[in-house]
């Protein structure tokens, strides 16, 4: 692997226009989303015509204006300015168990109860108890079964990626792709050790981060973020930063990187040389730097390709997706991401779709650029994954001039 670009960015460049309108609706989610994932589940459990005895009412509110009280200041307390662990941690089980009683609410106080009412099944308190009793069952099955989704090691999803610009010497380039590992409140340090010694089984030639390393700053997460440093690769490790990186002091987690042997692709690329074939691999800062007020931070991708020969083909690591807009006019190859987290927690994919053009997986973007998106490997806050399960990815880079006997493009 040959450094051939020294290239860093520079200030002035003006960011890309944002959509105004989805911002503006983001500013009052705040305010409005607590009320809704609380009140919801208490009327549709507690007020919906059950008819429970006055103290089974009074402790089921009591409980429900807890949380609703509870959450936000345990966020605010836990993510804000204070950083307070254990209060992140009560904040974010909070917000993912509100989250999926609203859902199964909504769900099944409506679908389960018109079934009811159809097939003729009891009055209408005894339709009203079975549906508080089926939303609370289900409600429980999909969190005890999503935390052991979230703390579990992952999953190694392995693919065959063809991209037919790449030579015949480069054919079965294995790229492993780690992402969102998210290193919080919960100590997850062996559970890192665990990740990392699952990529090592993979025999990677490139082995690449595309960031959200952690929440809290370098220093808070230095032991969790340590087992990177015995990620092995045959030709080099490459890391590029995460928006959470942003919001924890990133310069700090490049040097964190850099001092665990990671490469830092900010702006820049590498040659990886094989068999008388060359490969582009270039990295650009998340496209949250432009605002962040770092100094040197942007996401610059004519900067991270200068002076790479155009007619080679480009894989590009940048950590959201919605930079393949970017990636695709400039004809990159393949873009690597994350962000997305596959939604995390059905179904949150849904409002993710609004900001990002892919939520998982393999996806072609114009003539040449194929995206691939990862689910993530960690996760953030709420320490549950309901129907999007995390992954550790391996790509197996394929030349359409490979030798006979090659795999063909598959994904598993």
């Amino acid at each position: 692997m040959t450094d051939t670009s020294e290239t860093r960015p520079t200030d002035g460049a003006a960011p890309p226009p944002e959509a105004g309108r989805l911002r503006r609706i983001m500013r009052y989610i705040p305010l409005v989303a607590p009320v809704l994932l609380w009140a919801v589940p208490c009327w549709v459990l507690l007020y919906g015509g059950q008819h429970w005895p006055f103290p089974v009412t009074l402790v089921g509110t009591v409980v429900f204006v807890a949380g609703l009280i509870g959450m936000p200041l345990a966020m605010m307390r836990g993510h804000g300015r204070r950083q307070q662990d254990r209060a992140a941690i009560v904040g974010d089980f909070l917000l993912g168990s509100s989250w999926v009683l609203f859902t199964w609410s909504v769900l099944l106080g409506v679908l389960l109860r018109l079934a009811l009412v159809v097939a003729g099944a009891g009055d209408g308190q005894g339709r009203a108890r079975i549906v508080t009793w089926a939303v609370l069952g289900v409600a429980a099955v999909l969190l005890a079964w999503g935390y052991a989704e979230a703390r579990r090691v992952p999953r190694v999803r392995r693919l065959d990626v063809e991209l037919p610009r790449l030579g015949a010497g480069l054919d079965g380039i294995r790229v492993a792709l780690i992402t969102d590992t998210h290193y919080g409140p919960l100590d997850r340090a062996r559970w890192s050790a665990r990740v990392c010694e699952t990529v090592n089984t993979l025999e990677a030639d490139l082995v690449c981060h595309t960031g959200d390393i952690a929440d809290g700053t370098a220093e808070r997460r230095r032991a969790q973020a340590a087992p990177l440093g015995t990620v092995r690769a045959t030709e080099a490790r490459v890391y590029v930063t995460g928006n959470h990186e942003y919001y924890s002091e990133a310069q700090g987690w490049v040097d964190l990187m850099d001092e665990l042997g990671w490469e830092p692709l900010r702006n820049r690329h590498l040659l990886l040389e094989r068999g008388g074939d060359t490969l582009v691999v270039a990295g650009v800062d998340d496209v949250t730097a432009e605002s962040s007020g770092l100094a040197g931070h942007r996401a610059h991708l004519a900067g991270a390709l200068d002076g790479a020969d155009p007619d080679l083909p480009v894989l590009l690591l940048a950590h959201q997706p919605k930079f393949i807009d970017r990636a695709s006019a400039a004809g990159i190859d393949l873009q690597l991401s994350g962000h997305t987290h596959g939604g995390q927690i059905w179904p949150f994919h849904h409002l993710v779709r609004i900001d990002q053009p892919a939520l998982a997986g393999l996806s072609r973007h114009g003539a040449r650029t194929l995206l691939y998106t990862s689910r993530g490997t960690g996760f953030w806050g709420p320490p549950f994954r309901v129907f999007a399960p995390s992954e550790i990815t391996l790509l197996v880079l394929r030349s359409p001039d490979r030798r006979p006997g090659g795999a063909p493009t598959t994904a598993s």
